[in-house]
This record gives C-alpha cells, sequence and structure tokens, in this order.
C-alpha cells in the first residue's frame, strides 16, 4: 500500500485538555489513485493534507508513506519527496523573481549538476505549459499561471503524489479550468496519485473516489456517484449539489428510475436517450 492511515488522531493543543481535531483516521491509498477529499470548513482536511507531507506528526496512530513511518526523522526528507503539496495561494509557494529558477530552487538545494537542472527546468515547464515563459518574473503572470509555476516547482522533485489543498479557490474560471486540465493530465499521462482537497462538487467529478470529513471523522470512503446520491449526507457536509445532480435528484421525485452512477452530463444524456 503506498499511503496508508492507520488508527490517526491529530490535536493541535498537546495539554491534557485538547481536543483532537482528526480522530480515528483510517485510510488506504493505491498508487495512481485519483482521491478528492470534501467536507466543510474545520472539518480536517488541511490538518489530513499536513500529516501526508509529514509536515504534522499525529498525536496518535500511524502515517506510512511507501512504508516509511512519518515519526521517524531519519525519513522525512523521503517521504517530503514522494508527497508534494500545492496550496491554495501560489504566492505562497514562488520563492524566486524568475520563472526557471523558482522551478530550479529545489533542485539546487539538493546539489544536482547544472545540466540535469537545466533539463530538468524546461522538462517541467514545458509539461505545465510555461516554457515561455522561463525568463519572466513570476508576478507577471495570471492567477492560474502562477498556481501551474507552483505545481511546477513540485513536478521538478518527481514526486509519487501529490496532494492539492484547494488550488482553485482563488482563481479565476479560465485559471480554475487550465489547473484542472493540468491536474487530470498528471493522473492519466504520468500516473502521479492525486489527493485533492475541494468544496466544490464539480471537481469532486473529476475523481473515483472521495472521501468526506465531519468533525475530524470520515463520515464517507467510498465512489464518488455513491456521495451524489446520498442527499442528506450532502447536507451535514455543507456541500451542494452540481446542475446535473440537482435534475437527477428532481427526476427521481417524478418517478424516474436513475442508476446511482449517473453523475455527469453526457451519462444522463445517454439515460434519457435510451
Amino acid at each position: 500500500m503506498f499511503i496508508h492511515l492507520k488508527d490517526v488522531f491529530f490535536a493541535y493543543d498537546k495539554g491534557k485538555e485538547s481536543k483532537d481535531v482528526l480522530k480515528n483516521i483510517n485510510i488506504e491509498i493505491k498508487k495512481g489513485e485519483f482521491i478528492t477529499i470534501v467536507g466543510p470548513n474545520g472539518s480536517g482536511k488541511s490538518t489530513l493534507a499536513k500529516l501526508l507531507n509529514a509536515i504534522y506528526i499525529p498525536r496518535k496512530g500511524d502515517v506510512f508513506i511507501s512504508g516509511y513511518n512519518t515519526k521517524d526523522e531519519q525519513y522525512l526528507w523521503d517521504i517530503r519527496r514522494k508527497v508534494g503539496m500545492v496550496f491554495q495561494n501560489p504566492d505562497n509557494q514562488i520563492v524566486a523573481s524568475v520563472v526557471e529558477n523558482d522551478v530550479a530552487f529545489g533542485l539546487e538545494n539538493l546539489g544536482l549538476s547544472p545540466s540535469y537542472i537545466r533539463k530538468k527546468v524546461d522538462e517541467v515547464l514545458e509539461m505545465v505549459g510555461l516554457l515561455e515563459y522561463k525568463k519572466s518574473e513570476p508576478h507577471y503572470l495570471s492567477g492560474g499561471q502562477k498556481q501551474r509555476l507552483a505545481i511546477a516547482g513540485v513536478l521538478a522533485m518527481e514526486p509519487d503524489c501529490i496532494v492539492f489543498d484547494e488550488p482553485t479557490s482563488m482563481l479565476d474560471p479560465k485559471g480554475r479550468k487550465e489547473v484542472l486540465e493540468l491536474v487530470k493530465k498528471l493522473n492519466k499521462d504520468k500516473g502521479i496519485t492525486v489527493i485533492f482537497i475541494t468544496q466544490d462538487m464539480e471537481e469532486v467529478l473529476l475523481s473515483e473516489r472521495v472521501i468526506a470529513l465531519l468533525d475530524g471523522e470520515i463520515k464517507f470512503d467510498d465512489a464518488s456517484p455513491l456521495l451524489f446520491s446520498d442527499v442528506s449526507l450532502l447536507d451535514k457536509l455543507s456541500l451542494s449539489l452540481t446542475r446535473i445532480g440537482e435534475i437527477v435528484q428532481a427526476l427521481k421525485k417524478e418517478g424516474f428510475s436513475i442508476p446511482e452512477n449517473i453523475i455527469r452530463r453526457k451519462d444522463l444524456i445517454n439515460f434519457l436517450c435510451r
């Protein structure tokens, strides 16, 4: 198993009266999976993300990444090479005044050869569609381009998994589309494991599996279509149905028998046409 969280509890305050932000979390993730994590504000989504990258260490229980326990400090660098992080605000991850230098930053810290760094920087910038901007200053980039630059910096380290913590929440529709297309490409074409935290049910459609958190506990961990069919749980999670989901629920109220896996526009059209 690539990622395994076993009986994990976490609290920010380690005192006797501390309240656990995450409680009894058990998750297994295989390489190459695309998983979305949903839940209302304060449910523990971002805390969970930081446990995967060993930014946080569980109060109780264990987090294993490729067999490495995040509690073992000797494996900290190995873990962070395997699991990269992309956050909401790309400005917080951009550290250099030139695009190509920003991508090279992590590689230079590893002491790699200039020729390798040059090749790798161009490779990942082309992958994210920013090669033509490699000599540009990051503050001239659009929001979507900045987020793709942040992703490029993570990709340069060749992670097996990338955790995206609401990476589109600060973007306009164009930037959001750019980032989502890139995320899908990384998972499908490169086989990178994607863990995508979101509060947008349209983005849940990207994944086949979804994990829902509420008050620090897992309330759902199953195939995405099953979550869309549980309207009462969606309400508890403060999540809204997609437009297609609303249509499906309305049709069901009118007596139509529609399979649970119908959550996408094309699938609903094909079903109704039959």
